[in-house]
């Protein structure tokens, strides 16, 4: 029993005789860091915070160019096309991570977008950002200097049929979108300039502003290639929430007019039809031979 008790936590019984033997010394030492001839080895002594900051700066700025490549950008609205949803001078954030998964624009989405060619007034002249303003906007830190973005709704995408009439609703596929939640105030959906029916293209979308009677959108370039629809390949990324000011801070949702029943059925019936289509021919050869086969016996 005194064997166990001593191959437990308690001291060994003769402890105090080895206390100060030289055998213990070194093994303290060591444990505390010293060597083992015993001479001390002084800590080593920080790095100073002048000398570590540039590469905490270096570092920030990788961070924020891949941000800014990768995942999201801001954006600044220089008009005010997009009234109410969004005011001029506001600063939105645009996702630009779900096109790299091969996401593409969806109805009701807010895009940015690069001028398709001829949609900004020519000769318009902007404030020519200076150097510091233009490396700041590059990596991200600040909104985008490039002059030729644009940003609208997205109406219709590829295999849409889209349409307005003077006095009526923007219809697509056959049915009529309720845009009273995002329109500007008073605006008609296109009694400016009504348009269609048009058939959007594959890989393309028409897309148009909620300040209808202040937007030259995809109604007013209809006489440019591509009808003015746009490419998927020129939309930088979906704006999902106002930055800047704070006291705008908001998402950007989509209107729930876009998720009504029946809105895809006219792209929902394509693949059906291609599927019948495509069978057709199968079905009449096999009934062929099965009746050339009965005349046969």
């Amino acid at each position: 029993m005194a064997v166990g008790a001593r191959s437990g936590h308690d001291e060994p019984e003769d402890r105090p005789e080895s206390e100060g033997s030289a055998e213990a010394t070194p093994g303290r030492a060591e444990s505390d860091g010293d060597s083992p001839d015993g001479g001390g080895r002084a800590p080593a002594k920080p790095r100073s915070f002048w000398k570590e900051l540039p590469l905490l700066i270096g570092i920030a700025l990788i961070l924020a160019l891949l941000i800014k490549t990768f995942l999201v950008q801001a954006f600044s609205i220089p008009s005010d096309s997009m009234q109410n949803t969004l005011q001029r001078g506001d600063r939105v954030l645009v996702d630009k991570l779900t096109p790299w998964f091969g996401s593409e624009p969806q109805r009701g989405e807010v895009v940015v977008f690069h001028d398709p060619g001829g949609w900004l007034p020519p000769g318009e002249s902007a404030p020519q950002p200076n150097l510091a303003q233009k490396f700041l906007s590059f990596i991200g830190l600040m909104p985008s200097a490039e002059e030729k973005d644009l940003i609208k709704r997205v109406i219709a995408v590829g295999g849409d049929t889209v349409e307005c009439s003077k006095n009526g609703p923007v219809i697509v596929n056959g049915k009529a979108l309720d845009e009273q939640s995002f329109i500007y105030p008073g605006n008609t959906p296109c009694n400016d300039e009504p348009f269609g029916p048009i058939k959007v293209p594959e890989g393309r979308i028409w897309v148009m502003g909620d300040h209808r009677q202040n937007s030259l959108d995809s109604r007013y370039h209809q006489a440019l290639p591509g009808g003015g629809t746009v490419s998927n390949d020129e939309v930088v990324g979906r704006a999902i929430v106002v930055a800047w000011p704070i006291n705008r801070w908001a998402t950007l949702p989509v209107p729930s007019t876009f998720d009504q029943p029946g809105l895809n059925a006219a792209m929902g019936l394509a693949p059906g039809a291609l599927g019948v289509a495509g069978a057709l021919p199968l079905v009449l050869w096999r009934r062929k031979r099965l009746t050339a086969g009965r005349t046969a016996g």
